[in-house]
């Protein structure tokens, strides 16, 4: 099982054929750096696929999701470039169902 301390989210949209390699470089262009045992989340413009890559202290881990019908729930304002997202909402995200409301009250900190 992969650790995972905390989930950020790219609120802009990736190239979905970008690898560990470019995928990293937006994480350090957004985020500042990878930190270990952080995830973090990005899709495409369509909203149908997302990359998550992980930094679980001793590597990179890359994978992607598709959705076969609809779209992920994504954050429209990309004023911010990254949010936080608490272990429900990255679980309800991953799945495709909205996301915002869960757990409203105790956490979704825009950085």
């Amino acid at each position: 099982m992969i650790r995972i301390d905390a989930v950020w989210l790219a609120v802009a949209p990736i190239d979905m054929r970008a690898g560990t390699d470019t995928a990293l470089a937006r994480v350090v262009a957004v985020f500042g750096c990878a930190q270990a045992h952080h995830a973090y989340v990005f899709t495409n413009r369509r909203g149908n696929r997302i990359k998550v890559l992980v930094h679980d202290g001793l590597g990179i881990w890359l994978c992607a999701r598709r959705l076969h019908q609809g779209r992920f729930v994504w954050p429209k304002d990309q004023a911010s470039m990254q949010m936080t997202l608490t272990r429900s909402q990255f679980e309800a995200l991953v799945i495709g169902l909205p996301w915002a409301r869960i757990g409203a009250q105790s956490a979704i900190a825009l950085v």
